[in-house]
Formats: C-alpha cells, sequence, structure tokens
C-alpha cells in the first residue's frame, strides 16, 4: 500500500464546504468520484481542514492510501481531466505510511481577503467581503498583534456537538496588510477551532469600527465567552492558504521541501 499526499485548490463557492453531505455538492465527494474513475476504487480520503460552505482553498492537502501503481505525475493528469474546473490537484507526493493529511498537519496558515473601496467588484462575488468604510491598518494591526501566542481562543469559536476538548491554540502570525483595494488579513497558527478566522475577523472590524478598542482583546480573550467578542465575518472572504507538515509546506505552488524522517 502506498500513501499519497495530494495539494489541492478549489473555489467555495461552487461548494458545500469539503465534506460530504446529504443533498448538497461537497468538495470531498466531487474528488472522490474522480479518484474512482481513475483507480477504479473508492479510497477513504483524509483531508487536513473541515471548510465550511463558501470557504475557499489556495492549497488543501488530502491524503489517501492505495496499491495502485500510477506513478504520481499521470495520477495528478488524470484527476485534473475528470475534475470541474473548481477544483484543481496542484501536486502529489509519495508520503510516509502513517501520514494523516489533518492529524500529522503541524499548522496552517489562512487568508481573509476584503475589497475595501465605494463599488463593489463583480468579479470579485463571492470570494471577497465588500467593506466600502475606510479601513486603519495602523488601528487593524494593534489588534491583531494580541492574538499571537498561546492562548484559549472560547471566546474566538463557535461550539457545537464536537468534543470540545483543549481550546488553546499557538498563533505564530496575526497581520493585516494592503494591495490596491484589497485589504488582506494573515493568520497562522499550531490549529484553528470552528469558525476562529471569521470570528477573529468580524471583531477586528469591529475595532475598526470604533465599537471596541484594540486594548479590550485581552479581556475578550479571558473571559472564554463567545458573547463577548465581536460578529462572525461572511465565508466568502476566507481562503486556506498553506499547510504545514514536518519538513513539507503546501502552498499555491504546491509541496516544497522534502518529509522528515
Amino acid at each position: 500500500m502506498r500513501t499519497l499526499l495530494l495539494a489541492l485548490a478549489y473555489d467555495g463557492a461552487c461548494f458545500h464546504g469539503w465534506q460530504v453531505q446529504k443533498n448538497a455538492s461537497s468538495v470531498q465527494q466531487t474528488f472522490q468520484d474522480a479518484v474512482e474513475r481513475v483507480l477504479g476504487e473508492r479510497p477513504d480520503c483524509k483531508g487536513c481542514s473541515r471548510t465550511d460552505s463558501g470557504v475557499h482553498a489556495n492549497c488543501f492537502c488530502v491524503s489517501l492510501r492505495t496499491a495502485h501503481p500510477i506513478p504520481c505525475e499521470r495520477l495528478q493528469a488524470a484527476l485534473n481531466h475528470f475534475l470541474p474546473e473548481s477544483v484543481s490537484v496542484l501536486d502529489i507526493r509519495e508520503a510516509p505510511q502513517e501520514l494523516h493529511a489533518r492529524y500529522s498537519c503541524l499548522g496552517k496558515e489562512y487568508e481573509y481577503r476584503i475589497w475595501n473601496a465605494r463599488a463593489r467588484n463583480p468579479f470579485l462575488r463571492g470570494r471577497a467581503l465588500h467593506y466600502y468604510y475606510p479601513l486603519d491598518l495602523g488601528l487593524l494591526n494593534e489588534a491583531a498583534r494580541h492574538f499571537l501566542g498561546a492562548h484559549d481562543f472560547t471566546s474566538f469559536c463557535t461550539l457545537d456537538g464536537r468534543d470540545r476538548g483543549d481550546l488553546t491554540r499557538t498563533v505564530s502570525s496575526s497581520r493585516w496588510r494592503r494591495e490596491g483595494d484589497s485589504v488582506i488579513y494573515t493568520v497562522a497558527a499550531d490549529g484553528f477551532l470552528y469558525n476562529m478566522v471569521r470570528i477573529l475577523v468580524g471583531t477586528q472590524l469591529y475595532v475598526a469600527q470604533g465599537k471596541l478598542s484594540p486594548e479590550e482583546l485581552p479581556r475578550i480573550l479571558a473571559a472564554k465567552d463567545r458573547a463577548q467578542a465581536g460578529p462572525t465575518a461572511p465565508p466568502q472572504g476566507l481562503y486556506l492558504n498553506r499547510v504545514f507538515y514536518r519538513g513539507l509546506t503546501c502552498s499555491a505552488a504546491g509541496f516544497q521541501g522534502e518529509f522528515d524522517e
């Protein structure tokens, strides 16, 4: 048996998230359908994350095990032949037998994209949040710095029926930048909670609106109370941007590096 790690990119506006759902189109089902057509089997595919409906991926990692001898390059070409234009296989690597796309992952990086102009951009419909009020990046970055380090992010996640476990996450990067009329928030951590990035963004937009001050964010973190934070930003601006494994990074350019033993 071989373990393969695949890097995908997809337009989340076309799907109801990654995970297979009844009566809804998902990336996982679409991908598994293509795998079955190429390999003649439907191996269990493990995704690195559970992206929600409308969320995009510049890079999303999937692991699967198969005894089929097809070379990685031929498998990539064949899958891209059968996949819709909204999904692409960027790269494929042979991986250690025990690798699991989710549980072997050391961290992820997300981007949240905002179109910050008076007039909406029709070409970004479903791919960025249109926010036409002025944004002070100095103020936003002052807020963003409060999330760096290890914190319990209970105040910044949606609690559902899943086992809560330890809600502490370590954020290694949290910053805003402007590219013309696009304003982009980038955050990297060793893991993320349900809706965490979108709540971080929504809360920081409250700071931009003067409804909160950056100095209040440590208090909100300490409160461990979702009601203390701002709203959940819409999904269309969110992109899974990079995924990290031991010795290997996945990005829109595919895989860089080699697996560490």
